[in-house]
């Protein structure tokens, strides 16, 4: 774990010193890092997964922000200025991610920004999504609603 920890910080440093600056610069996780880890036969539990993004997420500013975990997935949206930074953790799902973007379209979002990185048999949806006039959820409440499109019983 210490050496996967130390590669991300590696590519992160080389990465922010051989491009001009981005706004998610900070924020992109590339599946060809994730995929440099020691033993490719075991499952990473979501925790440990979690612990690696929260290691590559750096931000200069204060976020408001809510979390939902579940056996299905873990979902974390911050406020991000005018935008809402939402990060879905969960194991590969045929269609989830077109599940996931309908939701967000029926709460009033619109998705400005998506990034999907796959480990083994997990994956990450990095989204980056503005919020609409019509909408007047919580992030407690966006959060649960994803998690919400992960329930097979809650899919239409």
């Amino acid at each position: 774990m210490q050496q996967l920890v130390q590669v991300l910080e590696s590519k992160k440093r080389r990465k922010t010193l051989n491009r001009p600056s981005s706004p998610y610069d900070h924020q992109t996780v590339e599946p060809s890092i994730l995929a440099a880890t020691p033993n490719a036969t075991t499952r990473m539990p979501f925790s440990q997964i979690e612990n690696v993004m929260s290691l590559m997420t750096t931000s200069t500013f204060k976020e408001v922000g809510a979390c939902s975990n579940s056996h299905h997935a873990n979902v974390e949206a911050k406020i991000s200025g005018s935008n809402v930074v939402l990060r879905v953790v969960s194991w590969r799902i045929e269609g989830q991610l077109v599940r996931i973007i309908s939701v967000l379209e029926k709460l009033s979002f619109q998705v400005l920004h998506l990034n999907i990185s796959c480990m083994e048999e997990s994956v990450l949806y990095f989204f980056v999504v503005k919020i609409g006039l019509e909408c007047h959820l919580s992030l407690e409440e966006l959060t649960l609603e994803v998690q919400k499109s992960f329930v097979p019983e809650a899919i239409v």
